[in-house]
């Protein structure tokens, strides 16, 4: 993949007043699954104990030029190179530099950071660390590229640390590793696809947002990359929305009849496989946020409530949809069964009989949904079984926390349902890409069983 020029920090300002209440007081449930990713973690000791800035290297990045240390040097920044941890959440990991959460959202960025620069040398292992990243060879970033633009590598950084609640002098190395190996390099990709996209347009066109597609199985934590990504589009300024394909099911009538239509196959029973989607529905909505170009413009984003009807789900009150407004600049649209493509019928029939009908409605699924995304980031699993135990952690952890979650048998059957066409469609997924995608718009991460990347293919 060519290298591309990281675009330009903003000239705006950007205080934690001036974003949606949803950020600045943070959602519970997103958060605490983000800060549950790492809990199982075997990659990391837990009796780890480290500086805030490693000096773990990469050995490519070794021969790093004089000039990019000096630039270093010249670097101010608000880190220590003390701290320590143990697990991916905990006490030490918070903010203890507020002295309340509502009053610790609020004002400019820095102000609930130490205004004394710490160890100059704090930024070096920065650098280091973030060029030892598993996607930075691949997105074609060099370590000069990094040097001159590490300004904004830390300020994104601290923007995190303040939507995940974590205080960036305490950051274990899988917070670390999950910020700047993983959402920081992502949001610096969509940034760079974002320009090209614009680039094609004359100044005197309206532009539309570029949707950018996140295909990748339950549970390996795309709707948190999502979120973050989406965060930090408002926080540096461009309007941006969230969508999941989630938000299309059928209503509760609508999955009912399916379920009647196609009795006897247990996955067309609950939602999730392709047929348990409103595709009209999603072409009005995808091709109304195409049209949201100009200011004064706004419309809302459908959402689903899964808790209805028992858990049986179904769509949304309007009135409670959150609201968007023009211009847009980027749709995030994410969903586990993104860019799967229709097989001959004797390959998924070897996987599961049940399919045949899947595989026949997965041939409307590109018009309804594939043809509107421009760029894709593709999450690779190594084992669909990683599903079932993703999922078991998450319901595990409900349970702990005194909420509602399903027994163990419950998940069992819940994935089952899933797994077939992880096992069909995912090798060419993996292989091909989406539906459509062109090979420059496309970005393939692989991660392993702790939803860290890795280097892969």
């Amino acid at each position: 993949m060519s290298a591309f020029n990281i675009p330009p920090p903003s000239t705006t300002t950007t205080t934690f007043s001036s974003l949606p209440s949803s950020y600045c007081h943070s959602n519970i449930t997103r958060t605490n699954y983000f800060n549950n990713d790492y809990n199982n973690n075997k990659k990391y000791s837990r009796g780890f104990h480290f500086s805030l800035f490693s000096s773990q290297t990469n050995p490519s990045s070794s021969s790093s030029s004089s000039k990019t240390k000096r630039e270093l040097s010249k670097m101010p920044t608000h880190f220590s190179k003390s701290g320590s941890g143990h697990s991916w959440i905990q006490d030490g990991s918070m903010n203890r530099n507020s002295t309340s959460s509502n009053k610790g959202m609020q004002g400019p960025l820095h102000s609930v950071f130490p205004s004394t620069p710490a160890q100059v040398s704090s930024v070096e292992d920065l650098f280091e660390f973030i060029c030892s990243g598993p996607l930075i060879s691949k997105l074609g970033l060099t370590s000069e590229m990094i040097a001159e633009s590490i300004d904004k590598w830390i300020s994104y950084g601290l923007l995190l640390c303040r939507l995940f609640q974590l205080n960036e002098l305490f950051l274990t190395v899988p917070q670390k590793a999950r910020f700047y190996h993983y959402y920081i390099p992502v949001f610096i990709w969509c940034e760079d696809k974002i320009s090209k996209h614009v680039s094609q347009f004359k100044d005197s066109e309206d532009i539309p947002p570029l949707v950018i597609g996140f295909s990748a199985p339950q549970g390996c934590g795309k709707t948190t990359l999502v979120f973050a990504l989406d965060y930090l589009f408002k926080a540096t300024g461009r309007k941006s929305a969230m969508l999941s394909i989630d938000d299309f099911y059928l209503t509760a009538e609508g999955q009912a009849k399916l379920r009647e239509t196609n009795s006897g196959n247990a996955l067309l029973e609950f939602r999730g496989n392709a047929g348990s989607h409103d595709l009209p529905f999603s072409i009005e909505t995808l091709s109304a946020l195409n049209k949201l170009t100009k200011e004064g413009m706004k419309m809302r984003l459908p959402r689903y409530d899964k808790s209805a009807y028992s858990g049986r789900g179904d769509r949304a009150d309007p009135s409670t949809w959150p609201e968007v407004k023009g211009p847009l600049t980027v749709v995030l649209f994410e969903g586990w069964m993104l860019g799967f493509k229709p097989l001959p019928m004797e390959v998924v029939q070897a996987v599961d009989p049940q399919l045949e009908i899947i595989n026949k409605n997965l041939e409307a699924y590109y018009d309804a949904w594939d043809k509107f995304i421009k760029a894709w980031v593709v999450i690779k699993i190594q084992d669909p079984s990683c599903v079932y135990h993703w999922r078991l952690q998450a319901e595990i952890a409900m349970r702990e926390d005194g909420n509602p979650g399903m027994t163990d048998e419950e998940v069992k059957d819940f994935v089952s349902r899933y797994l077939p066409a992880y096992k069909a469609y995912l090798p060419t997924l993996y292989a091909e890409g989406p539906n459509g995608s062109d090979p420059e718009n496309l970005l393939l991460i692989e991660i392993d069983e702790g939803r860290n990347p890795i280097l892969g293919n």
